[in-house]
């Protein structure tokens, strides 16, 4: 069985620890997840290998804010080029479908089976603890108005806008929003409203910041071609 929280709404641990639990949980259960075919290899992804849809089935009501988690950790990597890109798309469809009001993720077939590398995973969830481990250490209830489900419907439509800005092909344009969807998505696991309105303003700012830039250096290449006709 899958971790247990303390308190309704409260993980007993980090959301981080949270999917180790997870994760390690698949690898000891080779029968319930675990992609046992494809344990042998060399490089880094060696090593035992688990399917999407097994650490899906394994989260409770907080699945939304897991896997955006999920998918926001590779992003808030400075010097990453191509993963954010593409797991940016899965993170708007997963946004999309909390701006609906969906009470489950609901992932296509083909993605609900795609297996990735445990060791691989553990890697980045290292990696990335250092940007998001402090946060969680200050996560608690509160505000519990924004992630009810009326309140998330309105986060996921929010979150729509970051996670978009991280498809900009451009080198660290996809840490800082990564990291304030991360934010935001821990504050959804740990319902605590806070964190997800800081979150959301971290996203909100760079995004802000992007487009000023943008119309900028518009203005500036407007201006260099009006002065060369």
């Amino acid at each position: 069985m899958s971790p247990q929280p303390t308190q309704p709404g409260r993980p007993e641990r980090g959301a981080t620890q949270y999917l180790r639990d997870i994760l390690g949980e698949l690898e000891a259960a080779p029968g319930a997840g675990f992609d046992a075919a494809a344990t042998t290899g060399e490089g880094k992804d060696a090593g035992p290998k688990a399917r999407l849809g097994d650490v899906l089935d394994r989260l409770d009501e907080r699945a939304f804010g897991l896997l955006v988690l999920l998918l926001a950790l590779p992003c808030t990597l400075p010097f990453v080029y191509l993963l954010p890109q593409l797991v940016a798309l899965p993170m708007l469809a997963l946004a999309g479908q909390m701006a609906m009001g969906r009470k489950h993720p609901w992932l296509p077939a083909r993605l609900h089976k795609r297996s990735f590398s445990v060791r691989s995973f553990k890697t980045v969830l290292d990696r990335s603890e250092k940007y998001v481990g402090w946060v969680e250490r200050l996560a608690r209830p509160r505000l519990s108005a924004i992630t009810s489900h009326h309140g998330s419907r309105l986060v996921g439509a929010l979150l729509l806008i970051p996670a978009a800005s991280i498809l900009i092909p451009l080198p660290g344009t996809n840490t800082i929003p990564g990291i304030g969807v991360a934010i935001a998505s821990l504050g959804v696991i740990e319902r605590d409203g806070v964190l997800v309105i800081l979150g959301l303003v971290v996203g909100f700012v760079w995004v802000a910041l992007l487009a000023t830039l943008g119309l900028e250096a518009a203005s500036l290449i407007k201006d260099w071609l009006a002065a060369r006709i």
